[in-house]
């Protein structure tokens, strides 16, 4: 447990001090204990392998290897992804399913009680509170210290609240599993990173949760380890999310370099030295930036979270929605006072976040596996998102995330429902189809009404259609982009020979064309899930059902909070015009922390007039509705035929269909020579000749060489060795007279 050994000079004064913010080190703590329950748990069953090496071992890697079933649902059904439910649970899944969900809930409502605080406090200045000097090392002072601000109580309750919602669902959905308590012990584990992350007070403690997350990532990508896909596609997220990392480091290192601080109140107040503008500051933004690209999956960094869908459902729904893969988006907004700085980092942001987005559409028309659709469409959210954050309106970008948060995971959720049920047709009928792939569903709006009916509800939201809360962040963020489009700091920069102002309505029309197609895609997966004939089988149907509540409850949840959560910052266009509410609460909220960036970055500006402002908010739902109805009209479920009797798609909608080939194209540009040159030169030549062969070896030779002539000297004859003296005394005399 983490002792308070000494609070800042500024949080004696503070208006948190001495309230329940006090104990905000207890966040990342509850969910700590958690991961070393249910650890103990794990190992204490844990089948580490025979005391005899010789011994033959059918389950060297799984818990509970004894009690766990010789075949488990999905190696039954044959089917890919999410298909590891074991038939026999773990001895330990009661206390798991207490203990894994409850620190969860006690992080929320603690959260809620510190939101609380602040609610009634309204402070102006971060509350933070040092812990101990960590790095004392000349002028580098680098303290463990959480800092607490309307910025990261955000992160906080989006991170605990849908965190805790995940975790009940789990319950129902991994507790058949024979690693559950390893499931929650990760799941736990990484709650407590991603608290960290966001409640650092430093660039250091943030980057202690950044890559405490990346390894929970990888852990929990790759539970189902057994099986090499999954394996490799948790390696793959490891390393590609090093290559951003790279860049995150030499941010921080050439902050120290320029400023000499690292801690957020410092480089905030320091920033300014950096140049605004300059080329120091561009550099330190885009270093940055390349970190924020790996953890976020832009492009050209997104390879790894498509894959990542190997991973339980739930995982998907925490990681790569709510989650870790916002954390880039947190770090600008975060950082916020340096790339106000530098219009040309800024417009990069935005210029990859738009790019980003329109191309992860265009992929997501032709997947059909469930998952896939939406971990694309989780890539282009996330390039909204860094559009808003790029041109300077950081409210916008974090309500989208808080949004997206809610909608997101009620899909990946829901399409956790909908797997479940197929997997337990398929188990009971032992049918070798897909469970993943919607090709083989279809009507399932029978079986699965509520989970229809949620899933509606967030394909809505996604899609951009009120009074869903999708609807209005993605509607600031475009909002946002036209009005910066002329007079703004951002509209008088250029950017590679191309002024900012032509720039941002090009991102504008991005933007337009990604809603279309996110519209298009997200109605195809519910058109071909949900409607139409049942693809499943005549026998399947009649062990389709809907989940438990367990499950159910937690869909449910985040339906309410994805059709109400555009209350959050209803803008004044719309209170001025029906009394919903007061109006933007949440840029109310974070103003003390972005307010100032975000000016410098608007500078003159004008804002849009209510009139604009309705034409803007209007376009947006046209596309919408268009993309909606057309792809309603267009696409025909009973037409769909089934995967086994699918032909490959050719032409355009073969490139679509395959990714634009992108995969491939990095296997052999960079994997496959990465690979001959490990195996034919740094294995074969250095490893195995120069460092085996020659040093190691060859230093062994070279002793028996000299063994062997002492070998020959020893011979143990007497008369050998007085002729050897005399031959020496000889030597000798005969150098002496020689002399």
């Amino acid at each position: 447990m983490l002792i308070q050994v000494v609070a800042s000079a500024a949080s004696a004064v503070h208006p948190l001090s001495g309230t329940v913010a006090e104990w905000v080190w207890l966040l990342p703590v509850l969910p700590l204990a958690g991961f070393v329950i249910n650890g103990l748990l794990s190992l204490s069953t844990a089948h580490f392998g025979p005391a005899d090496p010789n011994t033959p071992d059918l389950h060297p890697h799984s818990e509970g290897a004894a009690e766990a079933p010789a075949i488990s649902h999905g190696e039954e059904a044959g089917a890919t992804g999410d298909d590891h439910h074991a038939v026999k649970r773990h001895r330990w899944a009661g206390v798991t399913s207490i203990v894994g969900p409850g620190v969860l809930i006690l992080t929320f409502l603690l959260a809620l009680g510190i939101w609380q605080a602040m609610a009634v406090a309204r402070p102006e200045a971060p509350f933070i509170q040092n812990y101990f000097s960590w790095m004392p090392a000349g002028d580098l002072q680098i303290d463990a210290a959480f800092q607490l601000d309307q910025l990261s109580m955000v992160m906080i309750l989006v991170i605990t609240g849908v965190g805790a919602l995940i975790h009940i669902f789990s319950v129902g959905y991994m507790r058949d599993d024979p690693g559950y308590p390893r499931y929650f012990s990760y799941l736990n584990l990484f709650i407590a990173f991603m608290l960290v992350l966001v409640l650092g007070a430093n660039y250091p403690v943030l980057f202690v949760g950044w890559e405490g997350v990346g390894l929970c990532s990888y852990l929990l990508i790759g539970f189902w380890f057994n099986d090499k896909a999954n394996a490799d596609a948790g390696k793959k997220a490891f390393i590609v999310n090093r290559i951003g990392d790279f860049g995150f480091l030499v941010a921080m290192f050439m902050l120290f370099a320029n400023i000499g601080v690292l801690d957020f109140a410092g480089v905030s107040a320091k920033a300014i030295e950096l140049g605004a503008g300059s080329a120091l500051v561009t550099t330190i933004c885009l270093f940055m930036f390349l970190g924020c690209v790996g953890k976020s999956a832009q492009i050209p960094l997104y390879v790894w979270l498509p894959d990542a869908m190997a991973g339980p459902t739930p995982v998907s729904a925490l990681i790569h929605a709510a989650t870790m893969v916002t954390a880039g988006v947190y770090l600008i907004a975060r950082s916020a006072f340096l790339f106000s700085l530098s219009p040309v980092a800024s417009l990069t942001v935005a210029v990859v976040g738009a790019v980003t987005a329109i191309f992860a559409a265009t992929i997501g028309l032709k997947q059909w596996d469930i998952k896939k659709v939406l971990a694309y469409s989780t890539i282009s959210q996330l390039g909204y998102m860094f559009v808003g954050v790029g041109v300077g309106a950081y409210v916008s970008g974090m309500f989208h995330l808080v949004t997206h948060a809610f909608f997101k995971a009620l899909l990946f959720l829901g399409s956790g429902s909908v797997i479940h049920a197929m997997h337990a047709a398929y188990h009971h009928t032992h049918s070798g189809e897909d469970a993943q792939d919607m090709r083989n569903m279809g009507g399932l709006k029978r079986y699965l009404p509520i989970t229809w009916v949620l899933m509606w509800i967030a394909t809505l939201a996604i899609s951009g259609v009120p009074p869903f809360s999708g609807f209005f962040s993605k509607d600031e963020i475009l909002g946002a982009v036209f009005a910066r489009a002329h007079g703004s700091t951002l509209a008088s920069a250029t950017w590679l020979g191309v002024p900012g102002g032509t720039l941002l309505y090009v991102i504008y029309g991005i933007g337009l064309a990604a809603a279309l197609l996110t519209a298009i895609y997200m109605t195809r997966m519910m058109l071909y899930t949900f409607h139409g004939p049942t693809r499943t089988g005549t026998e399947e149907e009649k062990y389709l059902h809907e989940a438990p509540w367990v499950m159910t409850g937690p869909l449910v949840i985040l339906g309410i909070l994805t059709a109400v959560g555009g209350w959050l910052n209803l803008p004044e266009v719309i209170t001025s015009l029906v009394p919903l509410g007061p109006s933007e609460v949440l840029s109310n909220w974070l103003e003390p922390v972005v307010g100032n960036p975000a000016s410098r970055l608007l500078a003159g500006a004008a804002h849009l007039d209510a009139s604009t402002e309705q034409a803007v908010m209007g376009v947006a739902v046209a596309i919408a509705v268009v993309g909606i109805v057309f792809a309603i009209v267009r696409l025909r479920p009973n037409r769909v035929p089934l995967k086994r009797d699918a032909v490959p798609e050719h032409g355009f909608e073969g490139l679509v269909a395959n990714k634009y080939y992108v995969e491939e194209a990095l296997d052999r540009a960079i994997v496959t020579p990465t690979y001959a040159v490990s195996r034919n030169v740094l294995w074969r030549i250095i490893d195995n000749g120069l460092i085996d062969g020659l040093l190691v070896n060859g230093s062994a030779g070279l002793a028996r060489g000299f063994g062997w002539i002492g070998s020959r000297l020893q011979t143990g004859n007497v008369g050998i060795y007085a002729w050897v003296i005399v031959a020496g005394v000889l030597a000798v005399l005969g150098a002496f007279k020689l002399r």
